[in-house]
């Protein structure tokens, strides 16, 4: 505590800085007042009494002074300080008085057993002794010093009572008309004679009477005295009215207005609120605003206490008091009118979801609704029209995006049918992995576009980020969040818990809020169903009208965004033709499979992922009809997707010829782009089917396992599809499809796509040559049959996780390539076949067969030295097919001619079996020729060939005689030396027959294609 506190406390006699209530020992007669020092006499008994201060003394409760010191000398033992020792020992007589004052010898509360007990309790006999003599010293030293000022100011005393005594007796004389008599001494004076001669004392007192007239004389004529100085007061009030009039009127009102500052300042505190709530409405501070409101409903809650205390207990109001009701009440009426106004602001931006300029806004909005005090509850207020807005955000959204959706779609049914070289060459992309990210190299821009529309749509629909989904599924936790009184906890009751009433939903509310958010599932399941399930819409009128009137825009409605068309501007329907899209508002028409089903398989996934999302819900788990309706709703887009998906597919197939563009394989040099092309088509498509029908989705109440018939229609479309390419590849050796890609009449739709073709000139083989195209369709053939088709299905069974192979359909599969791989061989090799059958018989049968090559007629038999022409002939033809075949498909180089040696082996066996019977000679000749033909196509002897050439040399045994073929033994060694000449003399001629080696073979892409 410091010093000026202590002071304080000491001056006003309190306990404490702050006190609450006043003390009950200032409602007590103080004791005190028997102590004060006054000199009075009896002739002054109606004069003014007289008072001395003495400094340091304490003032009774009638601000009458007490000679009772704060603080004194121990009367006993002389300390300087009895409140230092008592504090000492830890008595409290610095904040409690009365109890000082019973230590204190000049109070008349003093207690002497409790002065004993306390500063002396510790004091010896002795000690208490020696401190009587003290005290009895002391009084002697007082005594004495007042007899000494009594004396010394006792004539002073004396000439004041005379005085007084003189003028009263003469104003009372005149009063009465008796002549003044000469003043007798005082009687007074007796009391002070110890030492002073009445003599003295008389000649003080006695003052000749003046004769003064009765102007002066105590009577009503002359007002008691007053009647001389009154005129001159009279004017000299005048005269001083018309000098400080006007300063006594500005001092008057500057009172007023001090009085007014003393009241605004008394009030400053309800002024205050009363600016800061309007500030904090301007500002939508609400946190400031709900605090200014609570203080100024407390100083109007006190004003309105302090009126209704008074009247109850009929009392009167002080000017502070009446002032502040006042005040309070202009302020607080103020204030309650402000905040309806605010509150109507409020609830039209809680009803208005637009307006939000925060996520938890609406919470902020309800607060401060409840803190200002309503009516109505805000909260299914707020929550009806947040259902509102969402479904008309639902039906204006979606409603739009279809009827964008059919324009788009009539106007491609309107365009012209792409050509088959273009669907082609979108084919082309599906599988390469330089286009996955580029949609628009899957199709046509328009129809990219339709289907990108598809899946903004959806996207805006159901995504869980900025979807009109993520809206509603917040939409149902705050529902959740209200019924189950969570929400509830974090909002304000508002003043005196007025508003805690609304912290609770009744059971109708409860049910009727719960109903909303299923109502909200509802339309979005209807929406997605209207496009997926129902067939194309033939009148949009209603539709268009719904979508686009702005008349029709509520409040709380959502903005409705306008395309700029109208109505007209529709086209008109186009007629069914036939085509499978004309059932599916989602098709694009002239869509082609790639593009349909890269899109499809992401927007079923779309909806999948939204409807898992409603049917992960409290609400929807609860309600067996929605989730019930969920599954339908999957069930029937998958179904409508895939059976969509299928029928384009199959109808694509047509154009797979287009993939062939005659284009040299990078990795397999034998081989063109086609298998490559198709392969990749075909396992796209296996891709995209199977993420729709086995859903990339967790385990989910709604997604239901696909039926069997889902299965079973893509194996169909799938084995479909193949057989339709395989037929078209076909048609290709005999019709290529290579001019039509680049001519100008069928100019490709994508950049991309001319620059693929562009590029791939420079790998192009010579289409215009028929066998050139029969040979790279026997080699796809060869490799769709042992590597890409078996590739596939291991594929299908991989991704539809079949019970069991398909091992029928590899069967069939193999045996239809192998018919197409024969039909295309036998197309190659069959007129070579001819024409080498035709020299082989044409030689055999010759007249000049047996003859010596020189034509002289010898009547020994001749041994020949060389083979016949027609064995050169056939080996030149196949000199030639050899060099065809290796620039082309190296790998078919075995293949064709060992068929092509076993079929000259066949032409040589029944050409010579023509023959009725040989000769030495001739048998020397036809052993001759096979041998060189059989060794010089020794590379490409397959069993059968071998099997032939024993047959040729049984039959050449049965047509001749014992004789023969014993010479014939005898001119082996000679006929081998001369085999040996040949073959050496023909090695540059046919080195092209010449056994490969290994290496060479595992370049020209030999390995790892089977026969």
């Amino acid at each position: 505590m410091t010093t000026t506190e202590a002071a304080l406390l000491s001056h006003y006699n309190l306990n404490t800085l702050y006190p609450t209530s006043w003390p009950a020992e200032k409602d007590e007669e103080d004791a005190l007042h028997e102590d004060a020092v006054s000199v009075q006499g009896a002739s002054l008994q109606r004069g003014p009494s007289v008072r001395y201060s003495v400094p340091g003394v304490q003032k009774s409760r009638d601000n009458i002074e007490s000679l009772v010191q704060k603080d004194e000398a121990d009367p006993l033992s002389g300390a300087p300080s009895i409140v230092h020792v008592l504090q000492q020992r830890g008595l409290p007589v610095e904040d409690n008085f009365r109890l000082r004052n019973r230590f204190l010898l000049s109070s008349t509360t003093f207690s002497p057993s409790l002065y004993l007990s306390e500063v002396h309790k510790s004091a010896s006999t002795q000690e208490l002794l020696e401190g009587l003599d003290f005290l009895s010293r002391s009084i002697e030293e007082k005594s004495a010093s007042l007899k000494v000022l009594v004396e010394s100011n006792f004539e002073r005393f004396v000439r004041a009572k005379a005085t007084i005594d003189n003028v009263y007796s003469e104003m009372r004389q005149e009063s009465s008309g008796i002549a003044a008599e000469t003043a007798k001494p005082d009687r007074s004076s007796k009391m002070f004679g110890r030492g002073i001669s009445s003599r003295n004392v008389s000649g003080a007192a006695k003052v000749p009477p003046a004769s003064r007239g009765g102007k002066n004389a105590l009577v009503k004529e002359s007002e008691y005295g007053l009647a001389g100085i009154k005129t001159p007061l009279t004017d000299a009030t005048t005269k001083a009215e018309e000098i400080w009039a006007p300063a006594f009127g500005g001092r008057q009102r500057e009172e007023q207005l001090r009085s007014v500052l003393d009241a605004i300042e008394r009030n400053h505190d309800m002024l205050e609120a009363g600016a800061l709530v309007d500030d904090s409405m301007k500002k939508r501070d609400y946190a400031k605003l709900a605090s200014q409101y609570q203080r100024a409903n407390k100083h109007a809650v006190e004003a309105k206490i302090v009126a209704e205390r008074a009247q109850n207990n009929g009392l009167q109001l002080s000017d502070e008091q009446i002032q502040q009701i006042l005040i309070t009440a202009r302020v607080w009426t103020d204030i309650e009118k402000r905040a309806d106004h605010f509150k109507q602001d409020v609830w039209k931006r809680l009803q208005n979801p637009d307006l939000y300029q925060g996520k938890d806004e609406h919470l902020d909005l309800i607060s401060i609704l409840l803190e200002l005090g309503v009516s109505e509850n805000p909260i299914p207020i707020w929550l009806a029209s947040r259902q509102k807005y969402l479904q008309e955000k639902i039906t204006t959204t979606f409603e739009q995006a279809r009827i964008e959706l059919e324009i788009q779609r009539r106007r491609l049914a309107n365009s012209q049918k792409p050509a088959a070289a273009q669907i082609a060459a979108y084919l082309r992309n599906a599988g390469d992995p330089r286009q996955n990210q580029d949609d628009y190299a899957l199709d046509t821009v328009p129809i990219v576009r339709f289907w990108d529309k598809i899946c903004s749509s959806l996207e805006a629909l159901l995504s869980l980020r900025n979807g009109v989904l993520a809206e509603v599924l917040d939409f149902a936790t705050s529902v959740s969040s209200v019924v189950d009184g969570k929400l509830q906890r974090s909002l304000p009751t508002g003043i005196e818990g007025r508003s805690r009433k609304h912290h609770k939903l009744d059971s109708e509310q409860e049910r009727r809020l719960e109903d909303d958010v299923l109502g909200l599932f509802t339309t979005i399941r209807k929406q997605i169903h209207a496009l997926f399930i129902e067939s194309p819409l033939e009148d949009m009128s209603a539709l268009f009208d719904s979508a686009f009137d702005a008349s029709t825009t509520s409040v709380t409605s959502p903005k409705r965004p306008r395309m700029g068309i109208s109505s007209e501007d529709v086209p008109d329907i186009v007629p069914q033709s036939g085509e499978f899209w004309d059932k599916f508002a989602f098709w694009p028409p002239r869509g082609n499979s790639s593009s349909g089903s890269a899109f499809l398989s992401r927007i079923v996934n779309i909806v999948a992922t939204g409807a898992s999302e409603i049917g992960a819900n409290e609400f929807a788990l609860k309600d067996e009809g929605t989730l019930a309706q969920l599954r339908n709703l999957i069930s029937d887009i998958r179904e409508r997707s895939i059976t969509a998906i299928c029928a384009a597919w199959v109808a694509d197939a047509e154009s797979c010829r287009g993939l062939e563009d005659w284009t040299r394989s990078s990795e397999k040099k034998d081989l063109t782009t086609l298998p490559g092309y198709l392969s990749a088509y075909e396992s796209k498509m296996l891709d995209n089917l199977q993420s729709i029908i086995h859903l990339r989705i967790a385990q989910s109440m709604v997604i239901p396992p696909s039926p069997q018939r889902h299965l079973e229609t893509v194996q169909r479309a799938f084995k479909t599809s193949l057989y339709k390419a395989f037929t078209s590849i076909m048609e290709n050796a005999a019709n290529p499809t290579s001019t039509d890609l680049l001519s100008d009449d069928n100019a490709l739709a994508s950049p991309a796509l001319q620059a693929l073709a562009l590029d791939s000139i420079n790998e192009t083989f010579n289409v215009t040559n028929v066998n050139v195209r029969k040979l790279l369709t026997i080699s796809n053939f060869q490799y769709l049959r042992s590597e890409v088709v078996p590739a596939l299905l291991t594929q299908f069974e991989t991704k539809f996780a079949l019970p069991a192979p398909l091992t029928d359909d590899a069967k069939a599969f193999r045996d239809v390539l192998g018919q197409m791989h024969a039909r295309v061989f036998q197309a190659y090799v069959r007129p070579v076949t001819e024409v080498v059958r035709v020299t082989i018989t044409n030689g055999i049968i010759s007249p000049s067969y047996a003859t010596p090559s020189n034509g002289s007629e010898q009547t020994t038999p001749a041994r020949p030295t060389d083979a016949k022409p027609y064995v050169y002939d056939v080996l030149l033809s196949l000199v030639h097919m050899h060099t065809e075949i290796s620039s082309t498909t190296p790998s078919q180089t075995h293949s064709i001619l060992a068929y092509m040696l076993e079929q000259i082996s066949s032409a040589l066996l029944h050409s010579f079996k023509q023959r009725p019977r040989y000769t030495l000679s001739a048998l020397m000749q036809a052993t001759l020729d096979v041998e060189f033909t059989a060794q010089t196509l020794n590379n490409y002897t397959t069993e059968k060939a071998s099997e032939i050439q024993g047959q040729i040399y049984l039959a050449l045994d049965e047509r001749t005689d014992n004789e023969a073929r014993m010479s014939l033994q005898q001119e082996l060694p000679e006929m081998r030396a001369i085999l040996k000449r040949l073959r050496e003399g023909t090695r540059g001629e046919f080195v092209c027959f010449k056994r490969e080696r290994r290496r060479e073979r595992k370049e020209r892409g030999e390995e790892g294609l089977g026969k």
